[in-house]
């Protein structure tokens, strides 16, 4: 299968990515832009991407240990064919930086995507940049989404495929912002977390933050940041 075939290709390159200088780690971010997900959703999720990363309690995390920086891509996904990066690997060395990689997200501009949600690919693609960059002491996917896969490989067997590779897959699960009550919400949004437990995450420290709906995602993401980065910053400083 060509998702088999991509994980393939990352553990080949791997001897090339162990060259470069370490870093305290890697994470890879990826958006949803399927069919689930309009105009204003998606403009909802590249603000509060960006301005997540300018959360002043994430520019010190991701700060915290100069000697060892924290590298961050950023990629959108929908259907099985369909992963385009909007920013690639970014060596966060200080605030300039930071002010950069949000700047770049806040600029991509949506394309036509197919409309299936492709979970298990956009695992695969997301384990594939991480492969790149071996020399990290810890390499984290990050996948946000608002639907179960429905196209594509079956993310069970792509995390299973994953399991050894010393990868990390956290979640961010977004509930729908229409035609929904209060409980009603929640008890979605809760299925969908368990979905995605049950499923694609993956690692002993793996998790699922969730966000009520797009207007949330910007305080869901800061959650979620904080926790992936201050944990290993602090190991870093004893």
């Amino acid at each position: 299968m060509r998702w088999r075939a991509l994980i393939a290709a990352l553990l080949l390159a791997a001897p090339v990515a162990a060259q470069e200088a370490p870093c305290r780690q890697a994470l890879a971010l990826g958006l949803d832009v399927s069919g689930s997900v309009d105009s204003a959703e998606y403009a909802l999720q590249l603000r509060g991407l960006a301005n997540a990363l300018r959360h002043p309690e994430v520019v010190a995390a991701l700060l915290a240990e100069p000697s060892a920086p924290v590298e961050i891509a950023v990629y959108v996904w929908s259907g099985p064919g369909y992963q385009r990066l909007i920013a690639d690997w970014v060596r966060i060395t200080g605030p300039a930086d930071i002010v950069a990689l949000a700047g770049q997200v806040l600029a991509a501009a949506r394309h036509s995507a197919p409309p299936e949600t492709a979970l298990g690919r956009t695992m695969a693609f997301g384990a594939a940049l991480l492969g790149q960059r071996q020399g990290c002491w810890k390499r984290t996917l990050d996948i946000s989404g608002d639907g179960k896969n429905n196209a594509g490989p079956r993310p069970e067997a792509v995390r299973a495929t994953l399991a050894g590779e010393g990868i990390t897959i956290n979640g961010l699960v977004i509930g729908s912002d229409a035609r929904r009550g209060g409980d009603m919400r929640y008890v979605e949004i809760g299925e969908l977390a368990a979905y995605f437990q049950a499923y694609v995450i993956l690692g002993p420290d793996a998790f699922v933050e969730t966000a009520l709906g797009y207007a949330n995602y910007e305080a869901a993401m800061v959650r979620k940041l904080k926790r992936e980065l201050e944990g290993l910053a602090l190991s870093a400083l004893q």
